[in-house]
């Protein structure tokens, strides 16, 4: 595969490897916002987003400009949500109550799962709802830096084009890759989609849109050996442009509560607040960029 065209956009070479880390969920509760607060002072990470529908949004709201005002560069994306995962702590559409939507489980919330939000979510509406929650944060003051999905939810055929055209409406990147068919069949999509997606992202990434090599998740099913996960991660990475996503929460009563994985948030939290680390980044050679510089880019281009 040839290389990134972003990665000369940028001002790289195409032997470089660059990496976004970001951190997700914040907004989702208080744990997950004290802790970007104290990962955004640290400095390591350089990129996060919001979950706008969700009860600590306002509170993000506050803290980034409180952040700003010595991070004036902050990266802050809205993590586009159309699903409620938890027991103890639910949340909704801000667009809608209408249950033909597709956007309303029977107790008034988004559905828990992915599945049912790509099965039954009519595409008028998933529009309507990202479209509602960019524009809550752009009200709110937030300089929002790019879109992506919480739980990929957004990534399915029927949204992935409304996604994108809600990006490129409001002149910033949304989180999409350079996708191949045969690595979408080994992530269990079915040939005909596959297809079907690995050309349209080829046609995107001709258009002049941004799109990244690749995506790591830190796992949320077991908390045990960041650091040498991370490591591992940094030591195996190509030359490209890819995503460390992972979610960074402090240990509260209010966490353990909520989410049965409180042990792997917390374990994010500590490896983004670990100057071994830090240490490892800077001694890896990875370049360390946000979604702000490739919405810049990506606009300059236009």
């Amino acid at each position: 595969m040839h290389a990134n065209p972003y990665l000369k956009k940028l001002g790289f070479s195409n032997a470089n490897r660059v990496v976004i880390l970001h951190a997700d969920d914040i907004g989702m509760c208080q744990a997950g916002l004290a802790a970007y607060d104290e990962t955004v002072q640290f400095g390591v990470l350089s990129s996060a987003a919001t979950m706008v529908p969700c009860p600590w949004f306002p509170a993000t709201a506050v803290l980034y400009h409180t952040l700003r005002a010595t991070h004036p560069n902050l990266d802050m994306g809205v993590h586009v949500t159309l699903t409620s995962e938890w027991d103890g702590l639910r949340w909704g559409p801000i667009s809608t109550r209408d249950v033909a939507s597709g956007l309303l489980d029977a107790e008034g919330y988004f559905p828990r799962q992915t599945a049912t939000v790509q099965a039954h979510g009519r595409a008028a509406a998933v529009l309507a709802e990202m479209e509602a929650q960019l524009q809550r944060a752009l009200a709110a003051g937030i300089d929002v830096t790019h879109l992506d999905s919480h739980m990929g939810s957004i990534f399915h055929p029927q949204f992935m084009p409304l996604y994108i055209e809600l990006a490129q409406r409001y002149r910033i990147p949304a989180l999409a890759f350079r996708w191949q068919a045969g690595d979408l069949q080994a992530w269990g999509m079915d040939e005909v989609t596959a297809v079907q997606f690995a050309n349209w992202s080829q046609n995107l990434e001709a258009s002049g849109f941004p799109l990244l090599d690749s995506i790591f998740m830190m796992p949320l099913d077991t908390h045990e050996n960041r650091l040498d996960v991370a490591r591992q991660w940094l030591t195996n990475l190509q030359p490209g442009i890819h995503y460390f996503l992972f979610h960074p929460a402090q240990d509260t009563p209010e966490l353990r509560a909520l989410a049965p994985d409180w042990r792997a948030r917390v374990a994010d939290y500590q490896l983004f607040v670990d100057e071994a680390w830090r240490q490892a980044v800077a001694e890896s050679g990875v370049r360390v960029i946000g979604w702000r510089e490739i919405r810049e880019r990506m606009r300059l281009g236009e």
